[in-house]
């Protein structure tokens, strides 16, 4: 890690097929900090996301996380490094309970042995507060509890960087002051968080600063409060002329 920065992106972009889905953004994150990130439907925020875990090839650019290019890494190799991340839709595994998605995890994404990993992902499942839920399958849980799990499984992987994909979308707003409250705490922990989100008021909770993508391009960036204060900010995310 270089200066306090735990991820930094450079002219990264990536086309799929004559379609630019992210046109040469740079970005960085310090450690320990949360950086939100909003903008419309199609904006490139997921892609982004993809990148930086290598579930999509880079095109163009460069990513270096703690010290180390990411680019052409595979996926298992970033998680191993200290790169979590949930999905906007979670992804459980169905055939298994709760307590034995956060053991893959463990087992597969930290560097711990097996049977360290036994009451740290006990005391994941407390924090997350699925602890009753342990011996459930997971095809039995509702969205909330589908939601903690993913974020529980990522957190069993040891991450030093945490990507949270929409986590907050679905929930009712006490289900979502329950998620926010959760991701604080996750945050005091140390766990550097970057966050895509639609609901805004959980992200302004949260996040020290904000990054705003439009067609595949950074617009904005900075504080979260003067940021959706930007016209353009709100022209193009909010449906507001400036």
């Amino acid at each position: 890690m270089t200066n306090g920065i735990l991820l930094e992106a450079r002219d990264l972009s990536k086309s799929f097929g004559a379609l630019k889905v992210l046109h040469e953004v740079s970005f960085s994150v310090g450690a320990g900090e949360v950086l939100g990130i909003v903008g419309p439907n199609g904006a490139g925020k997921t892609t982004l996301f993809n990148l930086i875990s290598g579930d999509t090839r880079v095109d163009g650019g460069t990513l270096m996380f703690d010290g180390q290019q990411l680019v052409g890494q595979p996926p298992h190799r970033r998680c191993k490094i200290g790169i979590g991340r949930t999905y906007q839709i979670p992804r459980p595994y169905v055939g298994m309970t709760t307590f034995e998605n956060l053991l893959v995890a463990a087992f597969f994404g930290s560097n711990e042995k097996q049977a360290d990993s036994y009451a740290r992902c006990a005391g994941i499942l407390r924090a997350c507060e699925l602890s009753d839920k342990a011996n459930r399958s997971a095809a039995s849980l509702t969205l909330l509890d589908r939601k903690r799990l993913e974020l529980a499984r990522a957190l069993a992987s040891s991450p030093k960087l945490l990507l949270l994909d929409e986590i907050a979308g679905g929930l009712t707003d006490e289900e979502g002051k329950a998620l926010v409250t959760l991701i604080r705490r996750i945050r005091d922990s140390g766990v550097t968080i970057v966050w895509i989100e639609h609901v805004l008021h959980a992200l302004l909770a949260v996040a020290d600063r904000m990054m705003v993508l439009n067609f595949g391009e950074k617009i904005a960036e900075g504080v979260p409060s003067d940021v959706i204060k930007s016209p353009e900010v709100r022209r193009v995310y909010m449906g507001v002329e400036a």
